[in-house]
């Protein structure tokens, strides 16, 4: 059986395309910030407060007349959606004036409602108080997420590697909140925990591809950035997409089989594979040029004679 294989020693010239690939790069991310800015992000119950109710019927039932059963308890803003299999209806209820005692009689209602005939598989009640906490709590992990990284960084590398680490992240953050706005599926709790998750992926690969490139700088003094980038980045592009590739195909694999519980989860997973990968090959190395990592030897024309001086090392 003949297995297939990435190529391990290619020689692709990243660099040459780190103009178009920053400018584009910078655009989404405009983008993604008038997005947020402008239509915001459709905030779960986590954040909102209310009610979430998940039920299996024996039947497939209509959705308009759930909705006007629903209607007669007069909730006010009241979501019904399919998911899963035909039997399965989910009920969103927004929070109800009155604190949590108001929240718990939404779940009582229903249960009275349908008791007898659903089969009650989720509920959950978030009081107001709570969701402003929650909220406030994820905004801090993020950033305190972000400082932690570029103290590490700064520590173990350089400066410059802790500000393109850093900004690289940014990227990937911003770019997965304007996913999150142009798609309006729901920001909850597992979204802030995917939005650490990719934090963690993208910058994983950021410091391999760092790693790399400070091992390169030692060995080949007079090579100029853009060729010693590149030599860098080709170096670890087997493992990069062998890494990418098989954490996407298990991620695809949650997203369909996984259920609605962690589909935004997986959902906003999947994009921030995609774009950890892409911005740790066309924004993180860049970034090192345009932070003068190695001045005044951007120039080219000395590789062929580091290249003489000492052979690049197995990735």
């Amino acid at each position: 059986m003949k297995l297939i294989s990435l190529p391990s020693d290619t020689s692709i010239p990243f660099m040459r395309w780190r103009v178009p690939a920053v400018a584009t790069s910078l655009v989404l991310c405009i983008a993604s910030i008038a997005l947020f800015l402008t239509f915001g992000m459709n905030y779960g119950i986590d954040f909102r407060g209310g009610s979430v109710v998940e039920l299996r019927f024996e039947e497939p039932r209509d959705i308009g007349e759930l909705r006007s059963e629903i209607g007669s308890l007069n909730f006010g803003d009241v979501q019904i959606v399919e998911f899963g299999q035909p039997t399965d209806v989910m009920i969103r209820v927004a929070e109800q004036p009155g604190g949590e005692e108001a929240q718990q009689r939404v779940v009582i209602l229903l249960r009275e409602m349908f008791g007898e005939v659903a089969q009650f598989r989720r509920v959950e009640v978030v009081g107001p108080r709570v969701s402003g906490e929650l909220a406030r709590a994820g905004a801090i992990a993020v950033v305190a997420a972000l400082f932690a990284i570029m103290a590490y960084i700064w520590l173990r590398f350089e400066w410059h590697f802790a500000v393109g680490a850093v900004l690289t992240t940014l990227h990937d953050v911003i770019l997965t909140i304007g996913l999150y706005s142009a798609t309006q599926i729901d920001f909850n709790l597992t979204s802030i925990a995917a939005v650490l998750t990719i934090v963690g992926y993208s910058l994983n690969d950021t410091v391999v591809v760092y790693d790399r490139v400070r091992e390169n700088l030692r060995r080949y003094k007079r090579m100029s950035m853009p060729e010693l980038l590149n030599l860098s980045i080709n170096q670890m592009l087997s493992r990069t997409l062998m890494t990418s590739i098989t954490t996407v195909l298990a991620l695809i694999a949650l997203f369909i089989f996984g259920g609605e519980v962690i589909r935004s989860f997986t959902f906003a997973m999947i994009w921030g594979v995609v774009v950890g990968t892409f911005s740790s090959i066309f924004i993180a190395a860049p970034l090192l040029i345009t932070l003068n990592l190695r001045s005044g030897r951007t120039g080219g024309g000395d590789a062929a004679a580091d290249a003489v001086a000492e052979e690049p090392a197995a990735s």
